[in-house]
């Protein structure tokens, strides 16, 4: 088993290899790739956009996000997945042969366990999401015509185009071996197809969101602490990555297991918040809403605010606090979004409306 394994991780690091020694002018397009498959676009940038064009599809992308990274961090912990960067130095199976030489970049380090991939499994999931959910709004009911056809082909195919420029991405920074992407992408796509037949996701009441987080965050910290009970440190990878990474610079907290767990758990809490507030019912419930210009203005701000709010990034140092506040910043995004933004907007508009008159 273990030298299967071992024969395995070599055929991803002569993989890396190749890839970084064959298409070295291609670096800076990785590293994109990378930054933006991560699900901090997701929350960031997708939701808003979606969630004010298709609401149904703004929160189904949210839900996919969360439990799939959720089922990410859950899958991780019991593969026990290696990564490449730290993998490569320190394997004995190539003895007293020469190393292969691994070139590491500022996103490469992260602090998890590394199957299934966690870019590829999210990119998968939210980008299925995206492209079935446009395909059906344009679907029809009558027999699909030949643009509906074209269209359908053309989404497929920027979606496995994604999901092939993620995979090679994640393989030539070191950060994942090919493996380990390939499940990512069917676990994402599994993840999203799942709940597309969820329908109580829409109408899900605060109580049910308070119970799904509190079950999340009650499983992922009883699993861990009854491995931990029974001698096994999940938190392995950590010192695996502060050994082997090239600049201790480049290993972030923001990467470390619970810190994932924290920020999807706060952006579902915050959801469920936001969707059960008043300001919600004010904003996006109102005759405002079914404007295209008012739903166009609350994507524009929300990205603003948003942005910015991004930019505001917890104190590392004391992790309880970090943990804490990233949870908070994470609640806050679907707050912003769904209920404030929307709320403020309609509030100003319809005061505007009755000055006019």
């Amino acid at each position: 088993m273990e030298h299967g394994m071992n024969v395995l991780h070599d055929f991803g690091i002569q993989s890396t290899r190749y890839l970084q020694v064959n298409y070295q002018g291609s670096q800076d397009w990785f590293i994109l790739v990378s930054v933006l498959a991560d699900l901090r676009n997701t929350f960031y940038v997708l939701f808003p956009i979606w969630f004010h064009l298709r609401e149904a599809v703004g929160i189904r992308l949210l839900w996919v996000a969360v439990v799939g990274d959720w089922l990410n961090l859950v899958f991780k912990w019991i593969l026990f997945g290696q990564r490449p960067y730290w993998w490569v130095r320190d394997t004995d199976y190539y003895g007293n042969a020469s190393v292969p030489l691994i070139k590491q970049f500022p996103v490469t380090c992260e602090t998890g366990p590394g199957s299934p991939s966690g870019h590829a499994m999210g990119a998968a999931g939210v980008y299925y999401v995206m492209v079935t959910s446009t395909l059906s709004i344009f679907r029809g009911k009558k027999k699909p015509t030949y643009r509906f056809r074209c269209l359908n082909i053309t989404l497929w195919s920027v979606f496995w185009a994604v999901q092939l420029n993620v995979c090679l991405s994640r393989i030539y920074l070191a950060a994942h071996f090919p493996h380990q992407v390939v499940a990512g992408v069917l676990s994402g796509i599994a993840v999203a197809e799942t709940f597309h037949h969820i329908r109580g996701i829409y109408d899900a009441s605060l109580r049910k969101y308070l119970l799904v987080t509190f079950l999340l965050f009650s499983f992922a910290v009883g699993f861990y602490l009854l491995l931990r009970a029974l001698g096994v440190d999940l938190l392995w990878t950590l010192d695996k990555a502060k050994q082997w990474c090239e600049r201790p610079e480049w290993v972030h907290i923001d990467t470390t297991p619970f810190a994932s767990l924290l920020k999807n758990l706060g952006t579902l809490l915050g959801l469920g918040l936001a969707l059960h507030s008043d300001m919600y019912r004010a904003g996006c419930c109102g005759w405002l809403s079914r404007r295209l210009p008012f739903r166009l203005a609350c994507i524009g701000v929300s990205l603003v605010l948003l942005h910015l709010l991004d930019a505001l990034r917890p104190p590392a140092r004391a992790e309880l606090v970090f943990y804490v506040l990233s949870f908070c910043k994470s609640a806050a995004v679907p707050l912003a979004c769904v209920s404030f933004i929307p709320c403020c907007l309609a509030r100003l508009l319809g005061q505007s409306r009755r000055k006019a008159q």
